[in-house]
């Protein structure tokens, strides 16, 4: 039953974001994608996964502990911290540490995962900005 619930929720998440995504405006320098691309692509997957927690349920799915539904709101309130450094400290400074953390817990040592924050965020960066020429959030120095 529980899978059926997160199901119809995902549903009606996708189609949420699916009309958010037709909403957004054009603007006047347009690629060949458009800017909706993208969350369509995202809401479609997400409607498709949901409908199959729908269609086919786990007859009796193992929720986790309280620890670890502890540790899963915790690296949700990670993400919130995230999205609200970006713009005070710049994308590469708030990765490294989201990123940090985040694998920190999925189990790698501390050390290789300030190695990993450093080098998703500093791979991200030169990919994004430096290559492909899209803005990410500058903080105090510049990036």
């Amino acid at each position: 039953m529980s899978d059926r619930i997160f199901g119809g929720f995902g549903l009606a998440l996708a189609i949420f974001y699916i009309w958010a995504a037709s909403i957004i405006k054009d603007s006047f320098m347009v690629d060949v994608v458009g800017p909706r691309a993208f969350p369509y692509i995202v809401g479609i997957i997400l409607g498709l996964t949901s409908i199959w927690f729908i269609l086919r349920p786990d007859d009796e799915p193992e929720w986790p502990i309280l620890k670890d539904l502890a540790e899963i709101l915790f690296a949700g309130a990670v993400m919130l911290v995230y999205c609200w450094a970006l713009p005070e400290v710049g994308f590469v400074i708030a990765t490294v540490f989201a990123t940090a953390y985040l694998t920190w817990r999925l189990g790698t040592a501390p050390l290789w995962s300030l190695v990993t924050g450093v080098a998703t965020s500093v791979g991200i960066y030169v990919t994004f900005h430096l290559i492909l020429g899209l803005s990410l959030a500058k903080g105090p120095l510049g990036f």
